[in-house]
């Protein structure tokens, strides 16, 4: 069953406040519907610079500002929609077969990536006309 954008979730983490500072945390199954098993993070992006730009076939990404702000722009094969992020207790849930592109990028941002599945590059659709025909969009 192909994934839309409504499977795209901003999910609220807990955040006990402190005055000697925040602290939030994720429980894997708990706060992000998934298992983690691989987590990286995008920093020292260049200014008007672009990452991401493709779709996982398996792989659930949890992404989280854990500084600064950015873009997540997703689409779905017929929809389209940006989710800013700039708050740490805030994540961006994308289940598989999403495409993501992320963009604005403040200076000194951190995008940190909880993933479901360890690398493996053939889940990877990089190829955009690939990946509307796989979702029965038009190729262009």
């Amino acid at each position: 069953m192909p994934m839309e954008l409504r499977d795209c979730k901003l999910i609220e983490l807990p955040k006990i406040q402190d005055p000697r500072g925040n602290l939030t945390f994720i429980e894997n199954e708990r706060h992000i519907p998934f298992t983690i098993r691989r987590v990286f993070y995008l920093y020292d992006v260049p200014g008007g610079a672009d990452r991401a730009g493709h779709a996982l076939k398996k792989c659930h990404q949890f992404l989280i500002a854990m500084s600064g702000s950015f873009d997540v722009v997703v689409y779905d094969g017929k929809d389209k929609q940006r989710f800013h992020l700039n708050r740490s207790y805030y994540g961006l849930h994308l289940p598989p077969m999403i495409w993501r592109e992320i963009d604005n990028f403040s200076s000194g941002s951190v995008c940190l990536a909880l993933a479901s599945e360890p690398y493996d590059e053939k889940d990877y659709f990089r190829d955009y006309r690939e990946y509307l025909r796989t979702q029965g969009g038009a190729s262009s």
